[in-house]
């Protein structure tokens, strides 16, 4: 993943070299500090490749890859206000430390720099980039509310969990591809399958995710193991938990009310590795990467041009982070 890593430098470079004025300082402080924790740039990264996957010169669409990570960014510490999030990358949230106003403002302004940086790309190209950013970011804070809604439900169903995390986090990893490929003038169907390939990676990306929540290793998961299961989030473990709980249904309704955060998170992993929910659903997370792998197969392009795409989704199927 050499020519990952090398495009991931560049892409940190260039975020941590965005200009923002000295004061107030509670409102461009904050957005420094976040911009500085890292994390993974998969969005930015997947716009240069896709540019470079139709030929054209990856430092033309930088401003739109730098335009969906901006973006990204703006949606978690608002994310993480909503979420009570304590921790972000293994550091405070924006709202721990600075408090809920600032967090809401600076996140505001984050937005307002991902247009700015958005309106750079050439002007041939801005009318289609910006329909595509604006209807991604409509549902992208969808998908928020569905999942927001969930909380106060208890009928959720898998094929709603689905489409929320479709709309919250899959479009975006979508539209960060087809992004490129519409500065690269690449055709409309090649377009429509290079989205189909990213959200379909991106849902399989967040059932990962999911896992990881309750499964991962503390030291390298960067945030709150089991935070999903003591916030009692809707998740597809979750979910798949309660179709499959049968004698545990009774200790499961106790846990949601557990105080001992401890004891809840340990008795519900040792639940769910009893009903085996964690192979069930690597197994849907794998019946994604399949669809997505398929779109990525009719794309136009030589298998060796696309494999930059290949070797980059199997690193998000397989990260312990």
């Amino acid at each position: 993943m050499k020519e990952f890593e090398e495009t991931l430098k560049k892409i940190e470079g260039e975020l941590l070299s965005l200009p923002f004025p000295e004061t107030p300082n509670n409102l461009y402080d904050p957005l420094r500090y976040f911009l500085t924790l890292g994390g993974k740039r998969i969005r930015p990264v997947l716009t240069l490749m896709a540019t470079e996957l139709f030929g054209k010169d990856p430092r033309s669409s930088i401003n739109a890859a730098l335009a969906v990570e901006v973006f990204h960014n703006f949606s978690l510490i608002h994310d993480d206000i909503m979420d009570a999030a304590p921790l972000r990358r293994n550091k405070q949230t924006v709202h721990e430390r600075w408090g809920d106003n600032v967090a809401i403002l600076s996140g505001d302004v984050l937005l307002v720099k991902a247009y700015q940086l958005l309106a750079k790309q050439d002007p041939e190209h801005l009318a289609e980039l910006l329909h595509l950013f604006n209807t991604t970011a409509v549902e992208v804070c969808e998908g928020q509310q569905m999942d927001m809604d969930f909380e106060s439900r208890s009928d959720v169903r898998i094929p709603e969990y689905i489409e929320m995390i479709r709309l919250k986090t899959s479009v975006l990893l979508g539209c960060a591809l087809e992004m490129g490929a519409i500065v690269a003038d690449a055709s409309s169907e090649d377009k429509e399958n290079l989205y189909s390939f990213g959200q379909h990676i991106g849902i399989a990306f967040q059932i990962q995710d999911d896992i990881l929540d309750l499964f991962a290793d503390p030291e390298k998961f960067g945030k709150q193991v089991g935070g999903d299961v003591i916030a009692n989030k809707k998740t597809l473990l979750n979910l798949k938990a309660w179709e499959m709980a049968g004698s545990f249904k009774n200790e499961l309704s106790m846990l949601a009310s557990e105080q001992n955060l401890e004891h809840k998170v340990q008795r519900t992993r040792e639940i769910y590795e009893e009903l085996n929910v964690r192979t069930v659903c690597e197994s849907m997370m794998e019946e994604y990467y399949t669809i997505a792998m398929h779109a990525l197969d009719q794309i136009k392009q030589p298998k060796e041009k696309k494999a930059p795409l290949v070797q980059l989704a199997d690193y998000l199927m397989n990260r312990e982070h």
